[in-house]
């Protein structure tokens, strides 16, 4: 048996999904391995249930993790791995430590409390019902983690060197270059908006034999506003404060809440709302704001903002303990409540949600992406009732998304991002997406730079290969940006749209869906003057058919 050398490259989530997000990096005979990210699937049962699942590898041969911000979905199951023997590096900016640190600190918190409260309450499946990994798990998490300043390269030893250039999502946020013996990879992470309401812009790396981009809106655009900024949201807290009403707001804790803060401030100042009282209910929410704040003295925010602006309202109040947080469950005047988490997945923000949509008078605004099978997502899309802690609460307040304060870049912003990577890539993976918006970015990809791009399946491996790849790319960027036209007199012939489709079995059983991916390469050694020798691997993936009833 001959065995491969060389670099792998396994999608352990966010492939077709828009959370999880886990990559695996297997380098040489030896099998160095290396993840870039480690996140909590969120979302979906389907999804959450793989949080639960075997890790494919003994996490105590991992020997590095990088990390490409600190949202939950991308650093969320790290104190997992640290549980199941993890004792390597986790690699990362200074903000993203201290921002990493304070997520899965609360994640912790929140799984045993929740554990505690299945139990006590009686609605868990389980006896008794445990937590995925416990504070202690996060705690020993911390001190694994090596903080490194954008655009200072540095090496991990076996020819494998990291980049981490500025990505613009969130503070801390970066995209990682990383070079193997084999190749270059860049993973774009989340990448932010080209203007950020609060932090610098994000720049363009390096490019990379392969490219991982995210897709979480790689199928829309991002809508400009027809009115004054967020009046759909100061006009929703006009008429709600107008019926005795308070307003909710789940907001991510991180980043999410600071921008929120930022428009309210504004619009008050401007006189465009009335003055109401605004409660912050997230303790995650709270200590990334004194992160924040922090970054504005280390010169990591924008010129042009003023913290203080918005964290110094004299109507802003901080909500610290759980009698304060029970209190607004039933606000005694009109108010404004911004309460972690974003997608309504926990967090305090279930207690308010319980108590506050079953009343007209209500409105609950919706920041963010809401991920499907999220309650937020169920919201969204007009459910009249949403199960929370066991029971089905209905739903009878008003309920409106503010899209402006997305910071993903949109799909013509991530196709911008890849036209300007130089040089050029071979292949491009569209990750962190569900599928339809995956599959649309490329197309984009694919249409309008003329470049390699596909959506990968989760477990999928490839291999990283330096020839091939460095090849390609100089075939792609001659290619022409715009595919050319057929020629009438080669147009191929229409296929009559009765036609049946073609019937293929595999052992007898019928299957259909074929998705072919490869790294075949020419191997110019071999064949003659007639033929051309192909080598490398061919994957084909075919749906299988339902079992019978």
């Amino acid at each position: 048996m001959t065995v491969q050398r060389g670099t792998t490259l396994t999608f352990l989530g966010a492939a077709g999904a828009v959370t999880g997000s886990k990559y695996l990096l297997s380098i040489g005979q030896d099998e160095r391995r290396i993840m870039v990210d480690a996140g909590m699937f969120q979302g979906e049962k389907k999804l959450r249930e793989l949080n639960w699942a075997d890790f494919p590898v003994p996490a105590d041969t991992i020997t590095d993790i990088v990390l490409t911000h600190a949202h939950m979905d991308h650093s969320g199951y790290l104190p997992a791995l640290v549980k199941q023997g993890f004792r390597g590096h986790i690699w990362c900016t200074p903000d993203t430590a201290k921002l990493a640190a304070i997520v899965i600190r609360d994640a912790a918190n929140l799984q045993e409390r929740d554990a505690e409260h299945a139990e006590l309450h009686g609605y868990s499946k389980h006896h008794p019902p445990l937590p995925l990994y416990g504070t202690r798990d996060a705690e020993n998490t911390i001190p694994l983690f090596r903080t490194v300043g954008f655009d200072e390269p540095f090496g991990l030893g076996d020819g494998i060197v990291v980049r981490l250039v500025r990505a613009g999502h969130i503070l801390g946020s970066a995209s990682v270059h990383l070079t193997t013996p084999d190749g270059t990879i860049l993973f774009s992470g989340d990448l932010g908006r080209p203007d950020h309401p609060v932090l610098k812009p994000r720049a363009i790396p390096p490019g990379a034999d392969y490219v991982l981009v995210e897709s979480t809106y790689g199928d829309r655009d991002h809508p400009d506003p027809y009115n004054l900024p967020h009046e759909e949201l100061a006009d929703a807290i006009r008429r709600t404060a107008k019926r005795g009403g308070s307003v909710l707001i789940p907001a991510f804790a991180v980043d999410r809440t600071e921008i929120v803060l930022k428009t309210l401030a504004e619009m008050q100042r401007e006189e465009r709302i009335p003055e109401l009282p605004i409660y912050v209910n997230s303790p995650m929410a709270l200590a990334a704001l004194r992160v924040y704040r922090e970054a504005a003295h280390d010169g990591e925010l924008r010129p042009d903002v003023d913290v203080s602006s918005f964290t110094d309202l004299a109507n802003l109040h901080e909500v610290t303990t759980v009698d304060e947080s029970i209190k607004l469950n039933s606000p005694t005047m009109p108010s404004i409540i911004i309460s972690a988490s974003g997608m309504a997945t926990g967090g305090r923000v279930l207690h308010h949600l319980e108590h506050m949509l079953p009343d007209h008078r209500n409105t609950v605004v919706l920041t963010g992406f809401q991920a499907a099978g999220t309650r937020g997502r169920a919201l969204l899309e007009g459910a009249r009732q949403v199960k929370m802690f066991g029971n089905y609460v209905p739903v009878r307040a008003e309920v409106l998304q503010d899209e402006a304060f997305s910071v993903h870049a949109s799909g013509p912003e991530l196709v911008d991002w890849v036209a300007a990577l130089d040089p050029r890539p071979h292949q491009v993976f569209c990750v962190h997406g569900e599928a339809d918006s995956a599959a649309a970015l490329a197309q984009r990809l694919t249409h309008q730079l003329g470049v390699h791009a596909t959506v990968p399946r989760m477990g999928e491996t490839v291999r990283i290969t330096a020839e091939y790849a460095g090849r390609n790319a100089r075939t792609a960027a001659t290619a022409p940006a715009h595919p050319r036209p057929v020629p009438a007199t080669q147009a191929r012939p229409a296929i009559p749209a009765a036609a049946a489709p073609l019937a293929v079995t595999l052992a007898g059983t019928p299957v259909s869906g074929a998705q072919i991916t490869t790294d075949l390469h020419w191997n110019r050694e071999s064949g003659d003057a007639d033929t051309i020798v192909l080598e490398g691997t061919i994957t084909i993936h075919l749906d299988r058919p339902a079992e019978p009833a």
